[in-house]
């Protein structure tokens, strides 16, 4: 077991943050009179230069809806059955660690990635929890914070026509009553926002900036005036919406999808089929599958939703990790084999390219299932104990940081906090201690050193 190190803090003003070279006091950079004249220039600081990024590019893939931890990574055999569910155990590439048996690629696997299986989150209904767990924040007070992509995107800013941070998914994360206030740029505004990009299970990438105009495709994009001529008959549309809005969406998209080398990104199509049937032939698969090519032509931060909506079984919705009811049987005949298929898909293949070590790969929800099994025979919310697996991009694999007791229902080790991951995938991003002070993010966060 991997036990937690003390880290060092700076103190920018009334900002904290860590770095992640362990050492065991603390350092202060005080800003103001002090700072030598050289440092200045025209009345503003000058920025200090960019800390090398182990990640050239991250992959977060956020599993909507929360995942039990008791019936995936972390399971109890010697529990009784009220807790341990219907679920044999399978063993890893690690001596003494096991996974459910719902997830054989993975395990056969886990020497290239490392599990946490002691995270916590203070919300426990989902899109406060998913704020949470995309910000380290909570939504209140306001401002709302940025989601991590967005801070990794403002740090790298916009080169060509590729967006620092785009989103796979059918929509931006929500249950049936709001979505969620962390999903983009917070206090940095809508320009920080992500790229939304979906992706169906046949591999049909669509971009809803330029749904406004109907039958408006890639494929049919070839001259800015053109398109231009065709908002005539919409402009009380665009009013309604707010024209200066759309304009920027359509910006962005208008000059990714003309850029040859970006929209062939999005066209799936180049795929083999042997590559495509690899990841599977559904919504989350093939979304991975465009995670990867989008890593390849340089986008920084790629977030894959596995759904839109957290619930599993609510008509209209995209079958989340919610599983409030047929907790079992969803894991065993949908969700588990799904995910298990496509993110080992993932690493291989981001192995295979050389890819994987300047990739940090990322898989969690936002928090876990109540590991007593419920009157309906499934699993409800719990914020005290969830899982996460991290690889690549500066991350050591084959580690199992931290415990949880006997039940899987508090961490027995050091609690890791949303907040930790987001410090902690800024940091192998390149947006270390200083560069985070002066995007005033993440106050108080903390590196993972146990990943690196």
């Amino acid at each position: 077991m991997i036990l937690s190190k003390v880290d060092a803090m700076f103190d920018i003003g009334s900002f904290r943050a860590a770095t992640c070279k362990g050492i065991g006091r603390r350092a202060f950079l005080q800003l103001g009179a002090s700072v030598p004249a050289g440092l200045m220039i025209g009345g503003s600081r000058v920025l200090h230069a960019a800390h090398p990024a182990k990640a050239k590019s991250v992959i977060f893939v956020w599993l909507w809806g929360a995942p039990s931890h008791i019936d995936t990574f972390d399971p109890k055999p010697n529990a009784p059955s009220q807790y341990r569910g219907p679920f044999a155990t399978i063993p890893t590439r690690q001596a003494g660690v096991h996974y459910s048996e719902l997830l054989p690629k993975l395990a056969a696997r886990s020497d290239q990635f490392s599990l946490i299986r002691s995270h916590v989150t203070n919300q426990p209904g989902h899109p406060d929890a998913g704020t949470v767990g995309l910000t380290g924040f909570d939504e209140r007070p306001e401002p709302v914070q940025p989601n991590f992509g967005a801070i990794v995107g403002k740090h790298r800013g916009n080169k060509g026509s590729l967006p620092p941070f785009v989103m796979v998914g059918r929509g931006i994360p929500r249950d049936v009553v709001r979505k969620i206030d962390g999903y983009g740029g917070g206090k940095f505004g809508k320009a920080a926002d992500p790229f939304m990009v979906s992706c169906s299970d046949e591999g049909h990438v669509e971009i809803p900036s330029l749904q406004l105009l109907e039958g408006l495709t890639p494929n049919r994009i070839s001259d800015r005036n053109d398109i231009r001529s065709r908002l005539d008959g919409t402009l009380r549309q665009l009013d309604r919406i707010g024209l200066s809005e759309w304009d920027r969406s359509y910006q962005r998209a208008y000059g990714l999808i003309t850029s040859p080398q970006s929209r062939a990104a999005f066209d799936l199509t180049q795929e083999s089929q042997a590559s495509r049937d690899q990841y599977g032939r559904t919504t989350f698969g093939q979304s991975c599958l465009l995670a990867r090519r989008l890593v390849e032509v340089g986008v920084p931060y790629i977030q894959v939703n596995w759904s839109e909506y957290v619930e599993c079984m609510t008509p209209n919705c995209d079958f989340g990790w919610d599983t409030h009811i047929y907790n079992f049987e969803l894991l065993q005949d949908t969700h588990c084999p799904i995910f298990d298929r496509a993110f080992a898909a993932l690493l291989d293949d981001l192995q295979s390219r050389g890819l994987l070590e300047t990739t940090l790969v990322v898989a969690m929800g936002e928090f876990g299932r109540s590991p007593r099994i419920t009157n309906r025979a499934a699993r409800d919310h719990w914020s005290r104990c969830y899982f996460s697996l991290w690889s690549g991009g500066g991350v050591q694999p084959g580690r199992v940081i931290g415990a949880s007791d006997k039940y899987a229902e508090d961490p027995l080790t050091t609690a890791i906090t949303p907040r930790m991951v987001g410090t902690t995938i800024c940091e192998l991003a390149g947006v270390d201690t200083q560069a985070r002070a002066e995007l005033r993010v993440l106050d108080g966060g903390t590196v993972i050193n146990e990943l690196l």
